[in-house]
């Protein structure tokens, strides 16, 4: 029995309506969370409310000062590091359908991951100082 477009159209519909009204409810939510706290909130401009706020204490400089390149590439590493590993969890899932092939390429990858990690190592990314 074949299909036309409107059925198959409703079905996807009747198939995806869960996340349809998920993502509907989620933006109107919201959408509506920032409305309502527009227009209650109270508005007192005062110079000590427009002032900069540096945990509790006055501001000493300006707060575009830079920052070392050594924090920047710390973070980098540990968002690369921190994504690779992700990946061990489904192949861990789905260990005993992929068998041996599976096998030797997450030994590929895990190796991979290992230079890369000496290689930071090595040229003291990792150091903090």
């Amino acid at each position: 029995m074949e299909m036309d477009g409107a059925e198959i159209l409703l079905a996807y519909l009747t198939k995806f309506f869960p996340i349809l009204l998920f993502i509907f409810v989620t933006l109107a939510f919201g959408i509506v969370t920032l409305l309502i706290s527009y227009f209650v909130q109270p508005r007192y401009p005062e110079p000590e409310k427009l002032t900069t706020y540096e945990c509790g204490s006055e501001p000493f400089s300006d707060a575009r000062m830079p920052f070392p390149v050594r924090y920047y590439i710390f973070a980098m590493l540990f968002v690369i590091f921190d994504i690779e590993v992700i990946f061990l969890y489904p192949w861990a899932v789905v260990f005993k359908q992929i068998g041996v092939v599976g096998l030797i390429e997450m030994m590929i990858f895990i190796g991979l991951f290992v230079v890369a990690y000496v290689y930071a190592w090595r040229k003291g990314a990792l150091e903090w100082d």
